[in-house]
């Protein structure tokens, strides 16, 4: 299977050392709604929706405070933005209704939410000016750069610990990883592994704003920052290696051309013509037309961030929600998330906005399922539709799944894109 075991990047031991706090239940650490009250304390966000324009302009007033400057920021450490969160689904029984899926382990839609909160929080507890309570930072996710899981089920009745620590730093942006436990016989053990990245911007939400420098502090700390680089080097190779800006690869030219020769009608011949119009479906597959689901929500106050924005936690659950019942119905059993990738928010969007969903199939392999959500909103006032974020999710089926076949050159496309991170992902694993 391809379930790794989770070797967890370790945190520097040093830091490791000094900051974990035991194995069992740890009742004096924050839980989530801790977590969401204290980036409202940060943020001073209103927690009344009809006050929220007023909060917004209060704080314009912020401004002031923002560095002209990198350099006029003290440097800080991994240790300073380390943070420890639990999540009691096994000591407070009245918080699990919450997480359970009917399958009864836990909603992975609800654990991509609490990622993206805390992910926040970190960030800003590593930009904390010790004076002000407030920030002048608006934090926002940037990218989900990857999520690898180690662990097929989350157990609904045992609690959970995530940690985390800011582990490289641009002018602007900041890498976090998170890493998630859960408390196996009396032990906590590695469930997943996460990379985000966040970006810093002026109180408005409007320009980018600098973040403090990050000091790596031994040859483990060295070797995270490093990994952080490299990651953010990968990430502009891959964007200019898209298929959108450039040509396929001779070898994945070859793979959508035997996917072409493979569906040609040979039956239509005649006079020993092939059409090149009439198409047959290979045995056990399915059209890459008809492998999606579609689904819309309406984004409500309710769903808001801090910057009363949509939350970004609530576009991933949504559209994980809707990957997993893309693969559910396409594989006609219970799919597992293996891996998230490659998140892009491109847009914020707007509470009261209509938001698209679509799931699409793009690539199968054995057991392997990989689906592409692509989410856009649309102003019914001038009836226009934004693309906000692409998700790319790795499910794996119970059993061996259908192929599915690209028709077009854009669908074709899209295979290979997925593919592509179909592949990325597996070398992970």
């Amino acid at each position: 299977s391809a379930y790794r075991l989770c070797i967890m990047r370790k945190l520097p031991s040093v830091l490791a050392r000094a900051l974990t706090s035991g194995t069992s239940a740890s009742p004096g650490l924050p839980d989530m709604s801790q977590v969401r009250s204290k980036l409202r304390d940060i943020v001073g966000a209103s927690t009344n929706w009809r006050d929220h324009v007023q909060a917004m302009q209060e704080r314009k007033a912020l401004h002031t405070l923002l560095a002209k400057r990198q350099e006029d920021l003290p440097p800080r450490k991994m240790k300073d933005s380390y943070l420890e969160v639990i999540l009691p689904l096994g000591s407070q029984p009245e918080i699990r209704e919450k997480y359970l899926n009917v399958h009864n382990s836990v909603r992975f839609g609800r654990i991509l939410e609490d990622l993206d909160s805390l992910g926040v929080l970190i960030c800003y507890t590593h930009t904390k000016q010790e004076m002000q309570q407030r920030s002048p930072l608006s934090i926002v996710t940037a990218l989900v750069d990857k999520i690898n899981l180690c662990q097929k089920i989350i157990q609904p009745d045992c609690d959970i610990k995530f940690t985390g620590n800011v582990s490289w730093v641009g002018k602007t942006s900041m890498e976090v990883k998170m890493h998630m436990l859960q408390l196996r016989n009396g032990d906590y053990s590695p469930v997943l592994d996460a990379t985000f990245v966040m970006v810093a911007r002026d109180p408005e939400n409007k320009r980018p704003a600098f973040v403090n420098p990050l000091i790596p502090e031994s040859p483990e700390e060295e070797e995270i920052f490093k990994q952080g680089e490299l990651n953010k080097l990968k990430r502009i190779e891959f964007s200019t290696a898209s298929l959108l800006k450039m040509a396929p690869t001779a070898e994945e030219r070859n793979i959508v051309h035997d996917i072409f020769l493979n569906t040609l009608d040979t039956r239509q011949e005649g006079e020993g013509t092939v059409s090149f119009r009439s198409r047959k479906l290979p045995p056990n597959s399915v059209w890459m037309e008809d492998a999606k689901l579609k689904g819309l929500q309406i984004c409500h106050p309710e769903e808001r961030n801090i910057f009363n924005r949509i939350f970004g936690g609530f576009l991933m659950r949504k559209a994980f929600e809707l990957g997993w019942a893309t693969a559910c119905s396409y594989g006609g059993s219970r799919p597992f998330i293996v891996s998230v990738d490659d998140i892009m928010f491109q847009k914020p969007v707007e509470v009261g906005s209509l938001l698209l969903l679509s799931g699409q199939v793009c690539y199968t392999e054995k057991k392997y399922i990989q689906i592409r959500v692509h989410s856009e909103v649309y102003n019914a006032n001038t009836r226009e539709h934004h693309t906000t974020n692409i998700f790319h999710f790795t499910f794996i089926s119970e059993n061996e799944v259908p192929q599915v076949v690209p028709k077009t050159y854009g669908e074709s496309m899209l295979f290979l894109d997925g593919k592509r991170h179909f592949t990325a992902v597996m070398k992970e694993i």
